[in-house]
């Protein structure tokens, strides 16, 4: 049952199917969608950070697939969550508000819009324009080809949901394509000359071992982050009930099976130590298998990712400052649906300009180093969401309730696998305080500044 966004108290269910955004996005679109939320410039870069906390190739490979299959869990229990609230306007955001209070998910999407989503989608813009230009040696700044590309696709979203999901199916598809290129010209041209799964453990297993493998997953659950967006556009999918948790499912594993595939294919060519010492190991694979050719060829693959990020980014989070306008939580206007376009145009380009002065700005690096704590403290927090709203469901079907729902999905082992990723998401968040004690407590205190913010909303809206 839904609560009154300004009191608490309960209100008409949330859930009805009747909302102004247009139903157009199918299975394929969903799973586009997760998929493009998690590959971005991580998978090209990252591993050799790993590489260079754990030195042996069975550590390296086994960071990625523990990694993965946390990952996997993760996209369980959203796709239940999708399953029980399948109508939800704005994901993570709404899950958080149906389960807690109103000023939980405010909290959540005040942290997305100043710190999480904002900070990426800028510092991801100026990536790419660091390639943009590698390629085409354009004499023009970094900054102003970020800022044109946030602006080109934000006025492509503000046209439609069905252009926004076009451009970010073609570029995931390109993404896929790139990552396969890499792998299929490393194992033909490269092979695996430098794999050894032997010795296992550089050193006997020791707590500092722990901790190197600790400080190792880090990067990995990073670069395997951003699969729970694709739940913001529930409300626009013509069967969220069954294509939200499908594609949740479908587009993590197959984003499993290519990160596994690729470090596979990079120690194979560059060895564990060889890749600790590349640091972008996919450009270093491809100048091994092709030449300078080869490494065009990637720098080409990597900024198509970073634009696909950016523009599944640009796709996705707006809908929650939009479920948050509907609240009456954040400026009306923000709630205004285009006419025509039947999606939220001011959300869009809010988020758009945003992004645009942070990557103007140059302080993306610093908001970078609050993302993580803030985004794993709500991965872990949305996952116990299932913890309640299975016992509203138990206490629904004990009282015969007229909201009695049959749910089509469960998580698998239920409740330890959830119980699991709570603990391994907050895991990161300690492991984060202990070792950046400073951007962290700025981090954390911007999410918080959101609790009197939601108050004083709330007050403002009901005297003004």
């Amino acid at each position: 049952m839904k609560r009154d966004a300004m009191n608490g108290e309960p209100a008409i269910p949330s859930d009805n199917p009747a909302n102004p955004l247009a139903r157009r996005l199918g299975l394929f679109d969903a799973a586009m969608i997760v998929m493009g939320g998690i590959i971005g410039s991580g998978i090209f870069m990252n591993p050799y950070v790993v590489a260079r906390r754990v030195h042996t190739t069975p550590l390296i490979l086994g960071c990625w697939l523990l990694g993965g299959l946390v990952a996997l869990v993760g996209a369980f229990i959203y796709a239940e969550l999708a399953a029980q609230r399948p109508y939800l306007v704005g994901g993570q955001y709404a899950y958080l508000r149906e389960a807690y209070h109103p000023a939980v998910g405010f909290v959540y999407g005040w942290a997305l819009l100043l710190v999480i989503q904002t900070g990426g989608m800028a510092a991801v813009a100026v990536t790419f324009a660091g390639y943009f230009r590698e390629i085409t040696h354009l004499p023009v700044s970094g900054k102003l080809i970020a800022a044109i590309t946030l602006v080109l696709l934000t006025i492509i979203n503000c046209i439609g949901v069905r252009a926004g999901s076009a451009v970010q199916n073609v570029l995931m598809v390109i993404k896929i394509l790139a990552i396969l290129m890499l792998i299929v010209c490393a194992l033909w041209l490269v092979g695996m000359p430098n794999m050894s799964l032997t010795p296992a453990l550089e050193h006997p297993l020791s707590l500092s071992l722990v901790a190197a493998f600790a400080a190792a997953m880090s990067p990995v659950l990073f670069t395997y982050g951003g699969w729970h967006t694709a739940s913001f556009v529930a409300a626009e999918m013509r069967k969220p009930e069954r294509d939200l948790s499908r594609g949740l499912l479908i587009g993590v594993l197959g984003v499993i099976v290519l990160y596994l595939a690729a470090n596979v294919v990079y120690v194979g060519a560059l060895g564990a130590a060889g890749l600790a010492q590349a640091t972008t190991p996919a450009s270093s694979v491809m100048h091994v298998a092709l030449g300078e050719r080869g490494a065009r060829l990637m720098a080409v693959g990597i900024a198509v990712s970073t634009l696909g990020f950016l523009s599944q980014s640009m796709l996705t989070a707006p809908r929650v400052y939009f479920a948050m306008a509907e609240d009456k939580l954040f400026f009306k206007s923000v709630a205004w649906v285009g006419p025509r376009s039947r999606v939220p145009v001011i959300a869009i380009a809010l988020q758009g300009t945003l992004a645009i002065a942070i990557a103007l700005s140059r302080r993306y690096e610093q908001i970078l180093d609050y993302v993580v704590s803030v985004d794993f403290i709500a991965y872990g927090l949305t996952a116990t969401c299932l913890f309640v709203f299975r016992r509203r469901e138990r206490q629904a079907v004990s009282s015969q309730s007229a909201d009695r729902r049959v749910i089509g999905y469960r998580v698998p082992g239920h409740p330890y696998t959830t119980i699991f990723f709570t603990a391994i998401c907050w895991a990161v968040v300690a492991g984060t305080v202990y070792s950046y004690p400073r951007n962290t407590v700025i981090g954390l205190g911007i999410m918080l500044a959101g609790i009197p913010v939601y108050f004083f909303w709330r007050w403002w809206r009901r005297n003004g």
